[in-house]
């Protein structure tokens, strides 16, 4: 029986109810949303009118609650080093936990955090410069959750490992390990790997050999056990670019062979798998595609 739960990163554009109804028309297994506008810091509440919608939609889908895996705003940042914009994020992130919670959702993904520096391509590549700031941002972030986990119930908090993109952190499976150890409930955090970023932070997943060598590490560093969803997405820039550039699949960088080597490998069964790839007209043939591949 095949135990992969395929999706896409499906619009909630006119009530987040519409997100089941989108994921079902693309034969969608899994589907991730923004429970409200990303790029806005307020969101009107969800009333119980648009939450008994959700689930009703949801039920008629098939799809089960823990194969959604909701993406928080875009402007939070939980390592911000300005105090007042920290604050404002904390309260963000605390609302969307608590969004997910009012859907009977239970895991919230999002970026791990920025420490905002004016850092260079030399100073990046050099350990005893970047790590004393990084380690600060790290334990901010770290702190946030623990603040967010404290005033919320029930639902998850995913980092989403990044691709070191500018002062983004989480690129490096230590950074994720560095935040998972300061986290107090480990039972209510969790990683989603997005191979796109991954690849352009520099972990390598095009042969078996460099495959496996990368989750050996993953496994590791940060442990299969946190895993709880993956974006799937193919990549535009090359190895180890540091750019967030996703592409579609077999269309980039990546290729088809590690997504293959994903479809067949029962470490990634029973998690959100979800494509940010970037056509989404293609979306319901690049899941038929994934399917395909599983021996």
């Amino acid at each position: 029986m095949n135990k992969k739960f395929i999706g896409a990163h499906v619009s909630a554009s006119g009530g987040v109810f519409n997100a089941p109804i989108n994921a079902t028309a693309i034969g969608a297994k899994a589907f991730a949303l923004f429970t409200k506008n990303q790029r806005q810091w307020g969101a009107k509440e969800l009333d119980t009118e648009t939450i008994d919608k959700f689930k009703h939609e949801l039920q008629k889908s098939g799809i089960l609650p823990k194969h959604i895996l909701p993406h928080d705003s875009y402007l939070i940042n939980l390592g911000h080093p300005d105090v007042e914009q920290l604050e404002k994020s904390r309260a963000a992130f605390i609302d969307e936990l608590e969004r997910c919670a009012l859907l009977g959702l239970d895991r919230l993904n999002f970026h791990p955090g920025s420490h905002l520096a004016k850092i260079t391509k030399k100073e990046k590549e050099n350990p005893t410069i970047i790590k004393p700031i990084e380690d600060v941002c790290l334990d901010t972030i770290a702190e946030s959750i623990n603040i967010a986990l404290d005033k919320t119930q029930g639902v998850k908090a995913v980092i989403e490992n990044t691709a070191g993109q500018g002062s983004n952190l989480g690129w490096r499976f230590e950074h994720l390990a560095h935040i998972i150890d300061k986290v107090e409930d480990k039972s209510r955090i969790g990683i989603c790997i997005d191979t796109c970023h991954m690849f352009t932070a520099g972990y390598d997943i095009r042969t078996r050999e460099t495959y496996d060598k990368t989750w050996a590490e993953f496994e590791k560093i940060v442990g299969f056990k946190y895993l709880m969803g993956m974006h799937i997405n193919d990549s535009k820039p090359p190895l180890g670019s540091h750019v967030d550039r996703h592409h579609s699949l077999g269309k980039g960088e990546i290729g088809l062979d590690a997504f293959r080597f994903i479809m067949n490998d029962e470490r990634m069964d029973d998690i959100p798998l979800v494509l940010e790839t970037i056509d989404e007209t293609i979306w319901k043939q690049e899941i038929e595609l994934l399917y395909s591949f599983v021996d």
